[in-house]
């Protein structure tokens, strides 16, 4: 069944990029609303923008949305993650200002509330999105691709120069609450030497080490260093679980990114939808339904250091 928040759940800190802070709140939706954000301080204009693929607007560093009106919503990767990861698919999402909040840089804070406030099932079957044909998107610095599988699987490659990140690999399947386990506490990372470029270009503006793990070389400048040794990865496949949940429902399918982003994950997405043949919208039973993120997710088993 297609389950929603049981209750109220808000939160409140600053944001990456514009430093603004922001007060969000989320809040139990009706069964095939999906997920949708509202903009509180939005007076003109519709403030509704749909947690959709072809909301997005393409951008490197952040998953932005934005509404026919023009009204938007920025970084929204996290918490979009959060709610696929714990199995919920229909909440509204207010917000009074134009990003989310970055809280600890990862989706640890949103799991940990999400599955303490538990879930109410809602009166309709879960609607999935089945890959029966791969489709692969590329630019010169990497690709990603969705392919045919039982369940939901992810396998990500990444590779800089920084030694305290270097070459990392992981292949998951993201079952039975390993969304909770394995991925939710990896936070954003960043280079050194990339921080001062992205403030002089109005970036990262509420950028810290409490709320991003900074690399220079071989150091891990953040105090307490690493949660895991090969955090960096599990960061990117948080970001993918995040932007493929703009799908419009959870993905049955394997997904893979090697030295992908948000930019080429939305491309990917664009170009399942756009190829015929590529997908089908199933109606989940109890057996495809147990295969899906969140159908396991406890709270006992989020990592320690989250």
């Amino acid at each position: 069944m297609q389950r929603t928040v049981k209750s109220d759940l808000r939160f409140e800190g600053v944001g990456l990029h514009t430093g603004r802070a922001a007060r969000m709140v989320v809040r139990p939706a009706a069964a095939g609303q999906g997920i949708r954000f509202r903009r509180t301080d939005v007076v003109r204009g519709d403030p509704l923008i749909p947690a959709r693929w072809d909301a997005v607007e393409m951008s490197p560093l952040c998953t932005r949305l934005v509404n026919a009106a023009g009204v938007s919503v920025s970084t929204v990767e996290h918490v979009m993650a959060a709610l696929a990861g714990t199995g919920i698919h229909d909440a509204l999402i207010e917000i009074d200002g134009p990003e989310v909040p970055i809280l600890d840089g990862s989706a640890a804070p949103f799991v940990r509330a999400l599955l303490a406030c538990g879930a109410r099932r809602l009166p309709a079957p879960v609607q999935a999105l089945e890959i029966l044909r791969e489709v692969r998107v590329e630019t010169e610095a990497g690709w990603a691709a969705l392919a045919p599988a039982e369940g939901v699987e992810m396998a990500f490659h990444i590779d800089f120069p920084d030694a305290a990140i270097g070459r990392q690999d992981l292949t998951l399947d993201l079952g039975n609450g390993a969304f909770v386990r394995e991925l939710c506490d990896a936070r954003t990372f960043c280079r050194q030497q990339d921080v001062e470029a992205m403030r002089a270009s109005g970036l990262a503006l509420g950028g810290s080490f409490d709320n991003a793990v900074v690399v220079d070389g071989a150091c891990v400048l953040s105090p307490g260093g690493l949660r895991r040794a090969d955090e960096a990865v599990r960061h990117k496949m948080l970001d993918a679980v995040g932007d493929l949940a703009l799908a419009g429902g959870p993905i049955l399918g394997r997904y893979t990114g090697h030295r992908a982003g948000h930019a080429l994950t939305n491309r990917l997405l664009r170009k399942l939808f756009a190829t015929p043949g590529a997908v089908r919208g199933v109606t989940c039973d109890a057996a495809r339904a147990a295969r899906l993120p969140g159908i396991g997710a406890d709270l006992a088993e989020m990592p320690a250091v989250a």
